[in-house]
């Protein structure tokens, strides 16, 4: 993810010890810059050096989101596989390669087939290409990149692209899901905060407020260093704050991080992966997700038979129309592939 930590510049430190003293932690924080790999393009940029359209979203990202929590990741494989899992044969691609094609589609929005050719350029075979470094060329070729920035070319013949359908731009095919890349991203966060709060100790994250005129400079700089040398992995901060003339009581202990009774992990993580649900139109019962009502979740065989119609099938119905009707394969019975697009019986 595009995440960029912005930390502000350290205090001054040199006080003298007669003025009131105020420990200042380092508070860094984390933006996203959403303009910058989000949606907010009307165009394509064609980098002229690298001879190929930069994609809409930074493939990179798309791959590190799929790792972001428990649900988008699980949902993408799932849909890969119940695609991959109707393939029946044909097109001489093994089936764990044809997921890799249909995995590729999901999560980047386009995939793509290399044909395999002989020593006479006759089509042999289909094997997929990455969709994560393949680039997009002005001619309709492609560069496949590769380790110290070199490429590979293919033409644009020798490649079966199959994007999803992106109204701003016909290069690159685009995610289905995009619109939950921000729940994904906070639900991944809030796990992360609630995480570090244990392996904190939940016992830091304070305001130490003191009005002691008595209280000396050593014990000053030794509270502070105390502080100083018990917080955790940075999720909570502590401050300590002393105003000797102050006509309060003493010492006060202000809680600045606890959640343990205003947290709202619960409903953030419920919400997030509820959004990541409607957003790849996957029904939570086909993820063993516990129902929360009493209710429960309606019939699984029901809600699979509807999914495999309303989902899975047209998938495979628009790789095989991809493939099948390449000018290549489109009368190679061999090479054309099929995929068992029939609803089982219901009972």
């Amino acid at each position: 993810m595009i995440e960029y930590l912005i930390t502000p510049k350290d205090s001054d430190e040199n006080q003298e010890e007669n003025f009131t003293s105020v420990y200042r932690p380092n508070l860094g924080f984390e933006t996203i810059d959403i303009s910058s790999w989000m949606l907010d393009y009307c165009d394509l940029y064609y980098n002229d050096k690298a001879d190929y359209w930069e994609p809409p979203i930074n493939p990179e990202s798309l791959s590190q989101l799929a790792h972001a929590n428990a649900y988008h990741g699980s949902v993408l494989t799932a849909r890969a596989n119940y695609v991959a899992g109707r393939f029946k044969g044909g097109g001489n691609i093994r089936r764990r390669h044809l997921q890799q094609f249909t995995r590729d589609y999901i999560q980047f929005g386009h995939g793509a087939l290399l044909k395999l050719r002989d020593r006479v350029g006759r089509v042999m075979g289909l094997y997929p290409l990455p969709a994560m470094y393949l680039r997009k060329r002005r001619n309709g070729d492609f560069w496949l990149l590769e380790l110290d920035d070199n490429k590979r070319k293919y033409k644009a013949k020798d490649v079966i692209w199959l994007p999803q359908y992106d109204p701003k731009q016909q290069v690159y095919g685009l995610p289905d899901y995009v619109g939950v890349l921000q729940s994904t991203l906070l639900n991944k966060n809030k796990t992360l905060f609630r995480r570090r709060y244990y392996k904190n100790g939940a016992h830091m994250g304070y305001i130490l407020y003191s009005t002691d005129p008595k209280l000396s400079g050593a014990d000053e700089k030794k509270i502070i260093e105390m502080i100083a040398s018990s917080k955790g992995l940075g999720s909570f901060r502590s401050m300590f704050i002393n105003i000797h003339d102050d006509h309060v009581q003493g010492i006060q202990l202000n809680p600045a991080g606890d959640i343990v009774t205003k947290d709202d992990f619960s409903r953030i993580k419920s919400i997030t992966a509820q959004d990541i649900f409607i957003s790849h139109r996957f029904p939570p019962s086909k993820l063993g997700i516990v129902p929360t009502n009493t209710s429960g979740f309606s019939d699984p065989e029901k809600v699979g038979r509807e999914y495999l119609r309303d989902e899975t099938i047209p998938v495979c119905k628009i790789i095989m129309d991809e493939i099948n009707s390449d000018p290549e394969i489109v009368n190679r019975k061999d090479l054309r592939v099929e995929f068992d697009v029939t609803l089982p019986v219901q009972d």
